[in-house]
C-alpha cells in the first residue's frame, strides 16, 4: 500500500510539535512546512499567488529540517507572506526548495498564533518501520 504524505501536529507543553510524514524525505519536509502554515493559519485559505526559493544546507538531515523551517519563518516575518504549496528536494546536506504563498490578510487568514522559531527540541527525521519518513520538531509560538 502506498505511503500517503501528511501532516499532524503533536502537544508539547506551551508550544506545538509539527510532523511531517511521506513516502520520502522531500514530502516529509513538504508537509512538515504545511504543519508549520497550519500553526498559523489555514492552509486551505492560502492561495499560492507568489513564489519564494529557499536554499539550506546542514550537517545532517535533522538540522536541515530546521533551517527549512527557520527559512520560511523568516519569510513570513519579512516578506509578510504565509504559504501553503511546496516543493522540496534533499541531496547531500542540501535542501532546495520552493514555497508558494499570498500576503497575510488579518482578515481572511485570521491568524491563530506567530511563529518565532523551529527548535531541537523533540527533532527526528527519519524512517518509521513502516518505510514512511518522519519529519519532526517543535516550534516556539
Amino acid at each position: 500500500m502506498p505511503v500517503e504524505a501528511r501532516w499532524e501536529h503533536f502537544e508539547h507543553g506551551a508550544d506545538i510539535g509539527v510532523r511531517g510524514i511521506g513516502p520520502d524525505i522531500a514530502s516529509a519536509f513538504e508537509q512538515a512546512a504545511l504543519a508549520l502554515t497550519a500553526v498559523m493559519v489555514d492552509p486551505a485559505d492560502v492561495r499560492a499567488a507568489e513564489a519564494v526559493d529557499i536554499a539550506c544546507e546542514a550537517p545532517s538531515d535533522e538540522r536541515l529540517l530546521v533551517e527549512w523551517l527557520n527559512a520560511l519563518i523568516y519569510e513570513t516575518a519579512t516578506r509578510g507572506l504565509v504559504f501553503a504549496r511546496f516543493e522540496v528536494s534533499v541531496a547531500d546536506g542540501r535542501l532546495r526548495g520552493r514555497a508558494w504563498g499570498e500576503p497575510v490578510d488579518v482578515a481572511r487568514h485570521q491568524p491563530a498564533a506567530e511563529i518565532k522559531g523551529a527548535t531541537f527540541t523533540e527533532l527526528h527525521v527519519g524512517r518509521a518501520a513502516d518505510g514512511r519518513w518522519i519529519a519532526q520538531c517543535v516550534v516556539d509560538v
